[in-house]
């Protein structure tokens, strides 16, 4: 069961999908949908599947809801290094991947974790 009290990763990646959503809407306005898409998609998923594993039936269920998660985060990452590297779309806010750096190394020592016990 979900427990309210104040949570590192679930805010970290709430906050993450808001700047996400913020970006997909300017690509939007240049009328970069594909993109836009990918990335809302990617970027929105990463702290819906670390708000699921907060329910999470057993360890096994919550290991794999942040596994989902990290592949998620990946898949983000990927994009906004296209954005990045490509002319044809504006860069990022330089906050963007590096809240998702530390929202990748976070998610990877949870796994870790949760994996021992």
């Amino acid at each position: 069961m979900r427990d309210d009290k104040e949570n590192l990763i679930v805010a970290k990646t709430f906050s993450f999908a808001l700047e996400a959503i913020d970006y997909s809407e300017k690509l939007r306005s240049l009328h970069k949908y594909e993109m836009a898409s990918q990335l809302f998609r990617s970027g929105t998923s990463i702290g819906a599947n670390v708000w699921e594993a907060q329910n999470a039936e057993s360890n096994a269920d919550f290991i794999h809801k942040f596994k989902i998660a990290a592949k998620e985060s990946d898949e983000t990452d990927y994009w906004l290094r296209l954005c990045k590297a490509s002319p044809h779309f504006p860069d990022p806010k330089p906050e963007l991947p590096k809240e998702l750096n530390s929202i990748i190394r976070i998610i990877a020592k949870i796994i870790s974790s949760s994996k021992k016990k």
